[in-house]
């Protein structure tokens, strides 16, 4: 009987273990599922029109139209379309436009400074 007891005890300190294994396994779904949506939330959030009013108003940004000023300067032509969007951290202007050698160029603009980040030309 004593030999039993002592399994017992053994056996009881294993619970939890057991316990914290099955939960372990179970919950890294859950886990990676919650590390990919933070990921993926500073991949890229578009910025609906009022939100962008209210950025401007509040002087968080500049307004759309520095930056197609700007864009056409330096590269003369025609302004196609524009989004802002939440990327890595920071609110930053896409402007499409399209130039006199009939180019279409994607310029990146910071929101806040008015920096060109990048220009692309599209395909």
């Amino acid at each position: 009987m004593l030999k039993f007891s002592r399994m017992k005890k053994t056996a009881d300190l294993h619970v939890p273990y057991q316990k914290a294994a099955s939960c372990g396994f179970l919950c890294w779904p859950l886990i990676a599922l919650l590390i990919g949506w933070s990921a993926s939330s500073y991949a890229g959030r578009d910025i609906d029109q009022d939100e962008a009013l209210y950025l401007v108003e509040q002087g968080v940004i500049q307004p759309l139209q520095t930056f197609i000023d700007d864009a056409l300067e330096r590269f003369p032509g025609r302004f196609l379309e524009a989004e802002l969007e939440w990327d890595d951290g920071r609110y930053v202007y896409e402007l499409e436009i399209v130039t006199e050698t009939r180019r279409v160029l994607e310029l990146e603009y910071d929101a806040v400074t008015g920096k060109l980040l990048d220009v692309d030309e599209d395909d």
